[in-house]
């Protein structure tokens, strides 16, 4: 591991947010195996301004960007290009984050979410935002079938696998370590991830 990397450790159901500057490189690691991220991105001059699965969709016309491709904000800038992936390759921006109304149509609406996380993580930086964005769930297996339909499957990522980004501006990258323990898609067990920048 680079001898400048700064790690920031994600404890299971919770959220870190980390500063990275305009083309520093900054990686989630799965640190047990089988545990999503919902990582979210925020344009430090305008927190206003964020990552945006929908408008990445349109610019390369996939599911989920392939390596040297960029992920854009809602106004269509650049924020984070996909640097590498060293993981089974499974990720998904069409779930939303977990929420307290997702909770609580499950039966716990006093259980841990990756909305709640972001609000938390955002506000030891004294950052604010009105909405939760569409995350950019890493290690997410979330196939479409032919039918169009959706199936939420374990995640398959393995202890120390990992996917890198690069700041394509200075920004704001939030991630949670998914709390999600009621569907099967962390194995039944939330584990830890690992923020690197360097």
């Amino acid at each position: 591991m680079e001898s400048t990397t700064e790690r920031t450790t994600v404890p299971a159901g919770e959220g870190r947010a980390v500063r990275v500057a305009a083309g520093r490189r900054v990686r989630v690691v799965d640190l047990e195996g089988g545990q999503v991220g919902d990582l979210f991105a925020f344009a430090a001059g305008d927190p206003r301004e964020r990552l945006s699965a929908a408008h990445t969709r349109s610019v390369t016309s996939r599911l989920f960007p392939e390596v040297g491709e960029a992920f854009v904000t809602d106004r269509r800038r650049p924020i984070l290009v996909l640097a590498g992936d060293a993981s089974p390759g499974s990720h998904d921006m069409l779930i939303a984050a977990c929420d307290p109304a997702r909770y609580a149509a499950l039966g716990v609406p006093e259980h841990r979410s990756c909305a709640r996380n972001l609000e938390l993580a955002l506000a030891e930086l004294g950052i604010e935002v009105a909405v939760t964005p569409q995350p950019v769930n890493v290690f997410m297996r979330i196939p479409v079938q032919e039918s169009g339909r959706l199936r939420w499957l374990p995640a398959e990522s393995r202890a120390g696998d990992s996917i890198t980004f690069e700041a394509a501006m200075d920004c704001v990258v939030v991630v949670s370590a998914c709390p999600q323990d009621m569907v099967g898609i962390n194995n039944d067990r939330p584990t830890p991830l690992a923020i690197d920048v360097w």
